[in-house]
């Protein structure tokens, strides 16, 4: 009777093993959700589609490699048509319905701020594609980002300006979050550099002609160069209206302005300006021994293959969020939000399209002005200064 009693112990043992290593291969067979919001449609396609591109280029690659620590991955995006008002929601069906693990997206600043309260919330790692000095500063613990931020850019571009004798500067901008976060870093930042902030103006949304305000920058006693503060359609209205009535100094835009798409919409009035910009954008002016030249050329390569179109720094943005959340996860070793969000504040060194990257608890976006370069539009397309 004992025996029988042992045996059956026994095999109730061994089943309950059996459940418990079934229900961990189970486990280890659920994908990584990863979900993202991104301006696909709308003003801001330009900058959202080839982030939407290079999202589902690699994902795909790296599911059809094996995935990571054994797990397929999985990419769930919605597109916001560029309104913000739309991002919240989406980030609640991200967190509430599709279960995501991490969500990278936010291509414009004023998507990004209006998810941050509820990422923070529900406690869900986030990596924001967008531009503005506010989504990271002050640091908020749940929310990092990949894109240099607008302060980062006016640093970078008023250096180039002074070490060009212009201390004069008029400025125009946009109604964006990053437009006036550039905005209110140029006035601050100005004095310290030794320039003069000459005339400031603003657009609204949708404008189509900046010629008046532009009429009274032009006006204003003693200007030496013009800085653009926006992104999108407007970069390339901007171009043209500054030709249109002979503005006369040099155009300096932001990195907000990094793709083919605003020198094509310019319709040959980009030439001659200058702006900051990931070394991405220039990879093939980059001196072999440069440390992003690899990686660069790589994305570069696959995304041109696939898609038929030139790269932007924007789908580098999205390289660098996907990645520095797989290399967080693989750190984490699954996918507790808690470990992969402490993870990425670990971030040493990443080798990416827009730097390289070193976070901290002080630092969620982990770039400075060195990974900037300078580049000019020239005969229709972008030459590295420096």
């Amino acid at each position: 009777m004992h025996a029988r009693l042992s045996f059956r112990w026994l095999i109730a043992a061994f089943a309950i093993v059996a459940l418990a290593a079934s229900a961990v291969t189970a486990s280890a067979a659920e994908p990584i959700r990863l979900g993202a919001f991104l301006a696909v449609t709308g003003k801001g396609a330009f900058l959202g589609d080839p982030e939407k591109k290079t999202l589902e280029t690699y994902v795909e690659k790296i599911s059809g490699e094996g995935g990571v620590l054994g797990r397929k991955v999985e990419l769930i995006v919605y597109d916001t048509g560029s309104e913000a008002k739309e991002a919240l929601t989406f980030v609640k069906r991200l967190i509430e319905q599709d279960k995501v693990d991490a969500i990278i997206g936010g291509t414009s600043t004023g998507e990004t701020m209006a998810v941050i309260r509820e990422v923070e919330a529900a406690a869900v790692p986030f990596i924001s594609l967008a531009g503005a000095a506010e989504i990271v500063e002050p640091v908020k613990k749940w929310v990092f980002k990949t894109p240099h931020t607008d302060r980062l850019a006016v640093e970078k571009l008023f250096t180039d300006m002074k070490a060009r004798g212009l201390t004069k500067i008029g400025i125009l901008s946009g109604p964006g979050g990053f437009d006036k976060s550039c905005r209110t870093n140029a006035m601050a930042l100005a004095p310290a550099k030794g320039l003069t902030i000459v005339a400031d103006e603003t657009h609204g949304a949708g404008d189509t002609d900046m010629t008046p305000q532009l009429t009274r920058i032009k006006g204003a006693p003693g200007l030496q160069a013009f800085l653009y503060c926006g992104f999108g359609a407007p970069t390339s209205i901007v171009a043209k209206n500054v030709r249109q009535i002979g503005l006369g100094v040099p155009h300096y835009q932001t990195h907000g302005s990094a793709s083919m798409s605003f020198i094509q919409g310019a319709e040959g009035a980009a030439e001659g300006v200058r702006l900051p910009a990931a070394a991405l954008l220039v990879v093939d002016q980059l001196p072999a021994d440069h440390p992003q030249k690899a990686v660069a050329t790589a994305y570069r390569d696959a995304y041109t293959e696939r898609y038929k179109e030139p790269i932007s720094t924007f789908g580098g943005h999205a390289y660098d969020g996907l990645f520095i959340v797989l290399e967080a996860i693989k750190r984490a070793g699954g996918t507790d939000k808690a470990k992969v969000r402490d993870e990425i504040e670990k971030t040493n060194r990443f080798i990416g399209a827009d730097g390289i990257f070193t976070m901290s608890p002080t630092d969620h976006l982990g770039l400075d002005t060195a990974s900037f370069v300078m580049v000019e539009v020239k005969d229709g397309t972008w030459l590295l200064l420096n």
